[in-house]
């Protein structure tokens, strides 16, 4: 049974819940859309400022939430 949320959401929420993941993880989540699918998805999320894609070790790309930057500097701040 397909979801009815938008891909968009369902992208957001899944990288929120693993704090950050590959994209082929993140794909492998997200069995009912395509590769393709989801790398436009994320490609248009990168663009817009939602999310955060670096290339790791191994040519992998991580893709995580902006905020958990923040986060991590707020507390860094306050220590």
């Amino acid at each position: 049974m397909a979801s009815h949320t938008p891909v968009t959401d369902r992208i957001l929420g899944t990288v929120q819940r693993m704090h950050g993941c590959d994209l082929d993880t993140l794909t492998n989540s997200l069995t009912d859309l395509s590769w393709g699918q989801v790398f436009l998805e994320v490609d248009r999320l990168s663009r817009d400022g939602q999310v955060l894609v670096t290339l790791g070790t191994g040519g992998r790309y991580l893709i995580r939430l902006p905020d958990h930057d923040r986060e991590s500097e707020n507390n860094l701040v306050r220590s």
